[in-house]
């Protein structure tokens, strides 16, 4: 009887248990250090030290290069940074925009890390963020550039492989 009841409650879960679980694509350490590497050669090629973070979906680093002669405090900006691209889904450059204009302060009180400076992009993929980028050590704008360079770069290396 057990052993019937439970079959019935398994036929019944079938296509609900199908919805319980996601598959959400996420950026691997290989596409992390195409980001790195070419925002580091941005980095270079305008004589710039900075720190690259490159995170996944949930913030978590994959990958952390401080160059030579970057600020100490580098790695901590460039993880936040990408952290709030990774979890908002958007440039940080929109939520430092949105902190210029009068009645936008709530960005301050953001739980967690919230860094609403320009230098973190989110990374896509087939549509999907599968991650970000954060970058510090220049100006705003500056970081923003190398940042998209790494991001450029991860868009060109996923469009050679289809």
């Amino acid at each position: 009887m057990r052993a019937l009841a439970l079959a019935g409650l398994l036929a019944l879960a079938g296509p609900a248990a199908a919805q319980l679980v996601q598959d959400r694509p996420v950026i691997t350490l290989a596409g992390a250090r195409t980001i790195t590497d070419a925002a580091q050669a941005e980095a270079e090629k305008r004589g710039l030290k900075v720190t690259i973070v490159v995170v996944d979906t949930g913030g978590v680093p994959v990958a952390l290069r401080r160059m030579d002669g970057a600020t100490q405090a580098s790695p901590d900006i460039a993880t936040g940074k990408a952290q709030t691209s990774a979890r908002l889904g958007n440039a940080t450059a929109l939520f430092e925009q949105r902190l210029q204009k009068e009645g936008q302060l709530r960005y301050l009180t953001f739980p967690g890390a919230m860094v609403a400076t320009e230098g973190g992009l989110p990374v896509r993929a087939n549509g999907s963020i599968v991650g970000a980028v954060g970058v510090s050590g220049a100006t705003s704008q500056e970081d923003g550039l190398i940042a998209a360079a790494g991001v450029a770069a991860f868009e060109a290396g996923l469009a050679a492989k289809k």
